[in-house]
């Protein structure tokens, strides 16, 4: 693979032209697994106890085809590097591919709020025939970025849903705390920043939400009629309670999967397709 990028950089527009694509985002099941691998973009490489974990490119792709073979794993969440990979690979035929598109919020950054768009933009999605765009979005009341990473969103909602693809917003209300860019895991906050994700772009008919497990879930999804997916987060200290967490959510109405990434990626016992059958089969 590296010998095609260095030698055949077509390749990789060829392949995303040759992918075959799935007829629809939900399966069967009408529920909807993906794979999130878009961490590395933003400069967060850690992994339960190690900072460097996702580091190695090579170690990442393979816990990414590992973790794609699996049955009932509907696709992937990537930035293009990723994405391009796994298509040289030939791992994502019939899968669900969502481009990453705001990555310019660094890790750590002073400037974290300011999520650029860095990655992907609507038009790129469309002509790399993915399925979606996913946009995070962190409202700081107290940041004077935020209006600009708003109208951002806003317009990648509505680039997205003008090309028939999905939007997939992951919305958190945030905030400075010791210098570090912290996101209010509490209900009233995930309400609000629900109710503000839901109201991004020219139209809501291709929006999705991406959302944490948080206490008193039915009244935080309530906030909303636009089908959701929940997210894997940090590795679990109990991965049995996190998946307990992901079954009670998922009997709300308008829950329809997972988007998980490291958990699943770097499980402490360094078992992928393990983790990932466990995770399905919450589904």
């Amino acid at each position: 693979m590296a010998a095609t990028r260095a030698t055949s950089p077509e390749a990789v527009a060829e392949t995303a032209g040759r992918r075959v694509r799935r007829p629809s985002l939900l399966g069967a099941s009408g529920r909807l697994m993906l794979v999130a691998a878009d961490h590395p973009a933003r400069g967060a490489l850690g992994a339960g106890g190690d900072p460097l974990a996702m580091a190695d490119r090579g170690e990442l792709l393979d816990r990414l085809c590992r973790a794609l073979e699996r049955p009932g794993v509907d696709g992937v969440l990537g930035t293009p590097d990723v994405i391009e990979d796994l298509l040289l690979l030939g791992v994502l035929d019939g899968k669900v591919v969502i481009g990453s598109m705001n990555r310019g919020g660094l890790l750590g950054a002073s400037f974290e709020i300011d999520d650029r768009f860095t990655a992907y933009d609507a038009e790129a999605i469309a002509a790399a025939r993915l399925d979606g765009g996913k946009v995070l979005l962190r409202v700081d009341p107290a940041d004077p970025a935020t209006p600009a990473a708003l109208e951002g969103c806003a317009r990648a909602v509505s680039g997205l849903a003008a090309r028939g693809l999905m939007a997939m917003v992951e919305p958190f209300i945030s905030r400075r705390e010791d210098g570090r860019l912290r996101n209010d895991l509490s209900p009233e906050a995930m309400i609000r920043a629900i109710a503000i994700a839901s109201g991004l772009g020219t139209t809501s008919a291709r929006t999705w939400l991406k959302v944490p497990v948080v206490a008193d879930m039915e009244r935080v999804m309530a906030a909303s009629t636009l089908p959701a997916l929940l997210l894997g987060g940090e590795v679990a200290d109990d991965p049995r309670a996190a998946r307990d967490g992901w079954r009670r959510a998922l009997r709300l109405p308008t829950v329809r999967g997972l988007v998980v990434g490291r958990s699943l990626l770097y499980p402490a016992d360094g078992d992928v397709a393990a983790a990932v059958d466990a995770a399905v089969e919450v589904l």
